[in-house]
């Protein structure tokens, strides 16, 4: 057989080889290797599932309203309407709320603070690692030292002091309103973080995280700035 035959083959062979041999490493070991254990997977599975409970809930209710406005006379539309426009404002932040919740208060460690140690304000990745906390166990709305959160609300640092919603907050005396669905949903909130070590991230940085027992009935202030809207445009033809 003539010698460049064989190269060619020899050529052509290797190229499928490398070829082959990629496409069963890519099978094989996935660039982004899962290590999550298998309760790791369950509960974020758990959560998912928790999610996808909560939209149907909620498409179900805006049906109801639907179909209850449908059914219903000018004069009772109109009242619909009026108590749907005053829910959502309710949801968006724009009016204050009362119902059932729990009340967090964070303060200077006593015993640290007898004896001496410098007390640092509050860090925006502890105060953000507390709130999605609350919001993990039901917690509905939130309100930190005066100011309620809403879904443009920001913690961050700013200038060396940490603010919500761009407002400075008390450097160590921070009261937290938190309401819940319902009543039985406060103590669940209010047992989960007693009972955490959630806590002891409070006490290393000087802290104390105190949580008070769950109450019947709390109010969180409304939102007092400017929402914006990105898709949103008001029509002024009044059609």
């Amino acid at each position: 057989m003539d010698k460049k035959v064989i190269t060619r083959i020899t050529v052509v062979s290797f190229i499928v080889g490398v070829m082959i041999a990629v496409q069963y490493n890519t099978v094989q070991m996935p660039t982004t290797r899962d290590t999550r254990d298998i309760w790791e997977i369950r509960q974020e599975l758990s959560e998912e599932k928790k999610r996808h409970s909560e939209l149907l809930s909620e498409i179900a209710t805006l049906s109801s309203v639907v179909e209850e406005y449908e059914n219903n006379d000018t004069e009772s539309q109109a009242q619909i309407l009026k108590d749907t426009v005053e829910e959502l404002k309710q949801r968006a932040g724009l009016s204050s709320i009362t119902g059932p919740g729990v009340v967090l208060n964070i303060v200077p460690a006593a015993e640290l603070l007898e004896m001496g140690f410098q007390i640092e304000p509050i860090s925006p990745n502890l105060l953000i690692r507390l709130v999605n906390e609350i919001y993990r166990y039901n917690g509905h709305f939130i309100e930190i030292d005066g100011q309620r959160l809403v879904h443009t609300s920001a913690i961050r640092d700013i200038n060396g002091k940490t603010t919500v919603n761009g407002v400075p907050i008390d450097s160590t005396n921070i009261d937290i309103y938190i309401i819940t669905e319902n009543f039985e949903k406060a103590e669940k909130l209010y047992s989960y973080l007693f009972a955490s070590a959630f806590r002891d991230d409070f006490y290393l940085d000087n802290l104390s995280l105190v949580i008070n027992e769950a109450q019947p009935s709390i109010t969180v202030s409304a939102y007092d700035g400017n929402l914006s809207n990105t898709y949103l445009v008001e029509n002024d033809k009044g059609e």
